[in-house]
């Protein structure tokens, strides 16, 4: 599935229509170069589910966690991470427990531990808008991707 996303508005829309055809459970991997949008994404994600709050880059803390009624969200920015057994210090295993939503900005810093997503959106700039590919890996994201496009 391939978007034309015009401005900052319109990727919090994106990610807010993705947080409601994402169960929890489900990760999530975001790629692009830096200020393409992927944690502006994130910010429309955690609003679709009712979160108010402030949403920042967990760029220097590697995860931020969100908790919901609904459930945990996961955000982790993974730019500034130098190899991927800094994240077996941060207890990483413990975030991926099944039940907790992940969403990876820079999974591809984190080796095979972010390997298996289930939606992967890729971001690119375009001029002052974005082109946003999202590609479903897995059974449960091509329902999500499905569930998205009908949205």
């Amino acid at each position: 599935m391939s978007l034309h996303i015009r401005d900052a508005a319109a990727m919090e829309v994106l990610g807010c229509g993705l947080a409601r055809c994402s169960p929890f459970g489900a990760q999530i991997n975001l790629q692009g170069e830096l200020g393409t949008g992927k944690t502006t994404l994130v910010r429309g994600f955690l609003r679709g589910l009712g979160y108010a709050g402030i949403v920042k880059s967990p760029t220097y803390t590697l995860v931020e966690p969100y908790y919901l009624p609904q459930g945990t969200i996961y955000h982790f920015d993974l730019y500034r991470l130098h190899e991927p057994g800094e994240l077996e210090v941060i207890g990483l295993r413990d975030y991926l427990d099944g039940a907790s939503t992940c969403l990876v900005e820079w999974p591809e810093k984190a080796g095979v531990l972010f390997s298996c997503p289930d939606i992967c959106v890729h971001i690119f700039h375009a001029g002052t808008a974005r082109f946003v590919d999202v590609t479903a890996l897995s059974e449960r994201g091509k329902l999500m991707q499905s569930a998205l496009s009908l949205a």
